[in-house]
């Protein structure tokens, strides 16, 4: 009886974690299936109206193609009662007419601070795949009301691995915030 005890206890800490687990990656492709990816460095700030970012995929035409990561807050409603909160993905993303389990899926608790990196497997937001082609790779950060920083970069797919150059564009009032998110490098893993 000590021994069904002991399994039941550990079978039962492995099934938490293993679901808890998954539950905070379900929405990234494993690296093995990535064919491109951005990483950062991400500093939270301390205050209100700060902290919310999100990285998705645009095509060549700057169409809305696939949300990889969205701060909980911004993606579950936070962008009605503060539309400074990453409104340029907001936009793009048609977030206002999206399912909340798909909602859920592309979102999660602000992280902490830290090299954060977001894989892309060349899918739309219906998972479906894209052709080979060229696409841009966007990270809009709100750094503090309406101050915020967009980047872009552009990828090709199906030209084999290469880094992309990375631009930033800044608007409203740059402040002691600007490091919120810093050292940007987006790469097409294949």
């Amino acid at each position: 009886m000590n021994r069904f005890f002991i399994f039941s206890i550990l079978f039962a800490a492995l099934v938490l974690t293993g679901c808890s687990r998954s539950a905070a990656v379900a929405a990234q492709p494993a690296e093995a299936e990535a064919i491109a990816e951005v990483s950062f460095t991400f500093t939270r700030q301390g205050g209100v109206a700060t902290n919310q970012f999100a990285v998705w995929i645009e095509d060549a035409q700057g169409r809305y193609v696939k949300t990889l990561y969205a701060t909980n807050f911004t993606a579950n409603g936070g962008w009605r009662r503060r539309d400074t909160s990453i409104p340029q993905w907001v936009k793009q993303s048609g977030i206002a007419d999206l399912p909340k389990t798909q909602i859920d899926s592309l979102t999660g608790a602000t992280p902490k601070a830290g090299t954060l990196i977001y894989h892309w497997d060349g899918t739309d937001s219906r998972n479906t795949p894209l052709p080979p082609g060229d696409y841009v790779i966007c990270l809009e950060g709100t750094l503090r009301w309406a101050n915020r920083v967009i980047y872009r970069a552009p990828i090709n797919i199906g030209r084999g691995p290469a880094t992309s150059e990375v631009t930033n564009e800044y608007i409203g009032e740059i402040g002691a915030e600007q490091n919120m998110i810093s050292s940007v490098i987006v790469r097409t893993l294949r």
